[in-house]
């Protein structure tokens, strides 16, 4: 290497040293906003049944025709997750046998806590097969359409036989929701820099399982849960999914 190639190579690792030295800078300025879903001094447990922080999220224990159970996070969760990340998960059984499982990721200082879902989905062996961009009425606060992505996904049961299932999710800060992974990433690079606030968003999901051609059923009895107990724990609200429609691809 001749002496202009060791300066050029000087040259960029110092610039890359000042770009990483004003990342962690502002990384420190930064203030943490606060979540867009109940929090509370209550740990939940991974599966060996030992308490996970101090923390989780709120999730409803009693919604009307529904008994709910507490389900722990995986030590797989709790080995490739952010330290800071808080959780929510339960399992919500109906009268007439339909079930569900709501869980909720809570990002802290570090955004990956939350993941795309075309990675996990496949990973644990469901196909997606279908997606959907639907609304849900929710009705408290205030009456508002609740934007989520719904997934027809295929798996098999643990009797190897084909298994059907309805995966919906979207995203939530403080004062914003979406169901598209890249507009709430844009959203925390917007206001990082444009306010020194590093907004603290959680992925919401909801999934159930039924017969391979009944997930058109099993989703109606989806939408009932979710507007019964979204209000519960969510505390961001109608107008919050309006604010991020002046995002470049809010025409889509």
């Amino acid at each position: 290497m001749n002496k202009n190639s060791w300066l050029i190579f000087a040259v960029a690792m110092a610039l890359m040293a000042g770009s990483a030295a004003l990342l962690v800078s502002a990384q420190a300025r930064q203030k943490l906003g606060q979540p867009g879903v109940r929090v509370a001094a209550s740990p939940i447990n991974d599966e060996d049944g030992k308490p996970i922080g101090n923390q989780s999220v709120a999730l409803p224990e009693q919604i009307a025709g529904y008994e709910s159970s507490p389900v722990p996070i995986t030590r797989l969760e709790l080995d490739w997750l952010p330290k800071d990340t808080v959780f929510g998960r339960r399992s919500y059984v109906g009268q007439d046998g339909f079930g569900a499982l709501l869980s909720i990721v809570l990002m802290g200082r570090d955004r990956t806590s939350i993941h795309k879902p075309e990675y996990c989905l496949p990973g644990s062996g469901w196909q997606i097969v279908r997606k959907e961009e639907v609304a849900v009425p929710i009705a408290k606060p205030r009456p508002y359409d609740l934007k989520i992505n719904k997934w027809t996904v295929l798996g098999q049961s643990s009797q190897g036989r084909a298994e059907g299932g309805v995966y919906v999710f979207w995203y939530v800060s403080e004062d914003e929701l979406t169901p598209h992974h890249e507009k709430f990433m844009w959203s925390i690079m917007k206001k990082s820099v444009t306010t020194g606030v590093l907004q603290r968003w959680a992925y919401v999901t909801y999934f159930t399982t039924c017969r391979p051609g009944q997930e058109q059923a099993a989703f109606r009895r989806l939408k009932e849960l979710i507007a019964a107990s979204v209000p519960e724990f969510q505390l961001a609200a109608g107008e919050a999914a309006g604010m991020i429609s002046t995002l470049p691809w809010a025409a889509r």
